[in-house]
């Protein structure tokens, strides 16, 4: 009855659906299969010998903070549309989508390790001022219920309001962003030893989600995993 009196449009495709997305849409473009990058393109995961199996070249030349990274889907049309409206359009019912084709791609990789605690990137606080929300949050609350996973909101504190990563050219993306997280006083004992699962709702250089695991790891992590919705494919 809910659906007959308040009927649901595709983001996609504009026809009438019962999710944000429909299902038809969701089968063409979001089960392609998780991309499983590591460093920045591939799983980088303990392996036997204390190698690291299919690390790509950047990653053997300048091993990034975070051990492994996974991605529900390649950041592209028309999916790259979806991220930009919740992004930047306040389109914050697509964010539970979002969450939900993330638990999908990390429960279908059965051994894959859980993380203990799920942290989401968080804004400048100018940003959030601004936008009224942080997109990464909204993606890992239903993350969070799908794998029956501890969330901690504020785990993380960003205390340099930096420029967008968006705006600044590649070589200086690392630099932009080095500092600008901290742990929050009073959360440290969620972060030593532990697991932590780092969301945002996409990666593009990687730069600010190394800069994440390296916070985190400086806290005593003993493991950072990023999930993201959307990973830029290599080129």
């Amino acid at each position: 009855m809910l659906s007959s009196l308040l009927p649901c449009s595709c983001a996609l495709c504009g026809e009438r659906a019962d999710e944000v997305v429909c299902t038809p849409c969701t089968a063409r473009y979001a089960t392609r299969g998780s991309r499983v990058p590591g460093a920045l393109r591939v799983l980088r995961q303990p392996a036997r010998h204390g190698r690291r199996r299919g690390q790509c070249g950047a990653c053997l030349a300048d091993p990034p903070a975070f051990d492994a990274t996974l991605a529900a889907c390649d950041y592209e049309a028309p999916l790259d549309g979806l991220v930009l409206a919740l992004k930047f359009g306040a389109r914050l019912p697509l964010a539970p989508w979002f969450g939900q084709r993330l638990s999908g791609a990390v429960l279908a990789r059965p051994g894959w390790p859980l993380p203990d605690v799920l942290c989401p990137v968080p804004p400048g606080p100018g940003r959030l001022v601004e936008r009224g929300y942080n997109q990464a949050l909204e993606i890992a609350r239903p993350l969070a219920r799908g794998l029956g996973i501890a969330l901690a909101p504020r785990l993380l504190t960003r205390v340099v309001e930096t420029a967008a990563q968006s705006g600044v050219a590649p070589r200086e993306r690392a630099r932009n962003i080095r500092g600008a997280f901290a742990v929050t006083p009073g959360m440290a004992h969620l972060v030593s030893g532990r697991h932590i699962g780092v969301v945002d709702d996409v990666m593009t250089s990687g730069h600010t989600l190394n800069e994440v695991a390296a916070t985190l790891k400086a806290a005593g992590a003993a493991r950072v995993s990023n999930l993201v919705f959307a990973r830029t494919p290599p080129h």
